[in-house]
């Protein structure tokens, strides 16, 4: 792995573990971009298994943390369901390494696309741990009542994609002509 890589790598993953703590400190349920990260992650970084690990490292450190600081929301490691979660942000990273070129049509798509995945995959591990029950009607609670935690993530997601995307072309723009000139 390049040099510049493993910053990227290391900076995606601790921005994902403070963004959620920070969040779920405040109050902020959700509002961490993590989906975004893994997005942000399978599209600029070129190996996969090194994409795939940035967008699971830092939601289990985070978890970690969790585990030792629990929050009334938020206490670690969580079952079942948690496996889940983890597979969510394995799609977002690959509906990453599925987009082809970086413009605002892919990254508003790939967005929505690998936050509805992350919505629909994480929810159904919360209805698989048995929360509600097993039935139609609590199949169908679990996502009603998951509707605004959506939200705040797919707010957060699409903030973070046009941050962490605006930062990468920034970045790409400004360096090497900073190199040059130094």
């Amino acid at each position: 792995m390049k040099n510049n890589q493993l910053l990227v790598a290391i900076g995606l993953v601790l921005l994902a573990v403070v963004s959620r703590i920070i969040c779920a400190e405040t109050g902020a349920y959700n509002f961490a971009p993590v989906v975004a990260i893994g997005l942000v992650s399978g599209m600029l970084v070129k190996d996969a298994k090194t994409a795939l690990l940035i967008a699971l490292l830092g939601q289990f450190m985070a978890d970690i943390y969790f585990q030792i600081f629990p929050t009334p929301t938020n206490y670690g490691f969580y079952g079942i369901s948690q496996f889940f979660v983890y597979a969510g942000l394995i799609a977002a990273a690959l509906i990453g390494k599925a987009m082809n070129k970086v413009n605002t049509l892919t990254v508003v798509g790939g967005t929505f696309s690998a936050s509805v995945a992350f919505f629909i995959i994480s929810n159904f591990g919360y209805f698989a741990q048995g929360f509600n029950g097993y039935s139609v009607s609590s199949f169908a609670k679990t996502y009603i009542d998951a509707i605004p935690f959506f939200k705040n993530s797919l707010q957060a997601d699409f903030m973070g994609s046009a941050v962490l995307f605006a930062a990468y072309f920034i970045i790409k723009s400004v360096l090497p002509a900073r190199i040059k000139t130094a």
